[in-house]
């Protein structure tokens, strides 16, 4: 089985990296470029006119490497269908940026609609086909909360709080790829560890496929994922940790995201209710480059946070598991 993990994340890595030019090229072609909105750091104006939706280049390593190992599993198929549902979400925003050279696509409110839409079906296949379990592990502990019905509601709100937390952490070149090949490592080792040994490969195909991705999206990036990455990889983590049953555990394995979507969250609030901006400006990892440090300093450091993160969630499951 680790020779499966192991081919999994390579043919994914290698179709990234392979393909990478010529989805570079192509994008160029559609005429599919950054457009940069005028609210954001002066230092990314720079960015402009660079190709965006490379997320296809993602969805594509990930696809013919689940398909080429245990293609039937059914999890992984599970998982496939939200992360498929997701990107094409945003690849309609990303079109239709494209299209007519603007920052906005698809309203907020459509966008919405149409993630509600993914995660509605998603919960219902797990209910009607599934009997999937409605209960929450508690990490830390070896307790399963039975919820009922509200468990379908739990999955619905996380399925979309993730897509978008991952979408508000993908401003910098490098930090959405990098942090989600690190948090599909660490549910690589979560779903051997809990015996979802096939669903594992869906997990080592993505972070193979993100490493590829990041190659071209490495500072200075030669081409940006767009929604159609972001949005993808967010439901791809939510259905690694509800396929897995650990939830809640995705708060600590994601702990990056949280982080981000809360300081959206607390600068709006803040804003809206005393009139004060506690970041200079949010998302925050772009506070952090009005502090003064480097695009590149901002990643690796929040790289590295991740990794922490992930590090600690194996642990948590391990010492539970044993």
């Amino acid at each position: 089985m680790l020779n499966t993990l192991i081919y999994g994340f390579a043919v994914s890595l290698v179709i990234a990296l392979v393909l990478g030019p010529f989805v570079i090229r192509e994008l160029k072609s559609f005429h599919a470029r950054q457009s940069e909105r005028e609210e954001g750091p002066a230092s990314h104006k720079i960015k402009a006119g660079t190709p965006t939706m490379g997320g296809v280049l993602i969805l594509t390593a990930l696809v013919v490497s689940c398909l080429v190992f245990d293609p039937l599993d059914l999890r992984k198929g599970l998982a496939l269908f939200l992360t498929l549902g997701y990107g094409a979400i945003g690849f309609l925003d990303d079109g239709i940026k494209s299209l007519k050279h603007r920052n906005l696509g698809l309203t907020a409110k459509q966008k919405l609609i149409g993630q509600f839409i993914m995660a509605a079906i998603f919960c219902g296949i797990l209910k009607v086909y599934l009997d999937f379990p409605t209960t929450l592990w508690i990490p830390f502990t070896n307790w399963h909360v039975e919820i009922g019905i509200f468990y379908y509601l739990f999955v619905f709100v996380m399925i979309v709080g993730t897509s978008n937390a991952v979408n508000l952490t993908d401003g910098l070149d490098g930090l959405a790829a990098g942090s989600c090949a690190i948090t599909s490592v660490a549910y690589v080792v979560i779903a051997v560890a809990l015996g979802y040994i096939n669903f594992a490969v869906f997990c080592a195909s993505m972070a193979g496929a993100c490493l590829g991705f990041l190659f071209y999206n490495q500072h200075p990036a030669k081409m940006f994922m767009g929604d159609t990455g972001s949005l993808a990889l967010g439901g791809a983590l939510a259905a690694m940790a509800i396929l897995t049953k650990t939830e809640l555990l995705l708060i600590i394995a994601g702990g990056l995201y949280v982080i981000e979507a809360l300081s959206v969250i607390i600068q709006v609030i803040s804003f809206k209710t005393r009139g004060v901006r506690v970041f200079k400006m949010s998302p925050i990892h772009h506070h952090f480059e009005l502090s003064g440090w480097s695009e590149v300093k901002v990643v690796t450091v929040f790289w590295s946070f991740s990794a922490i993160m992930a590090i600690i969630a194996i642990i948590i499951v391990l010492s539970t598991t044993n």
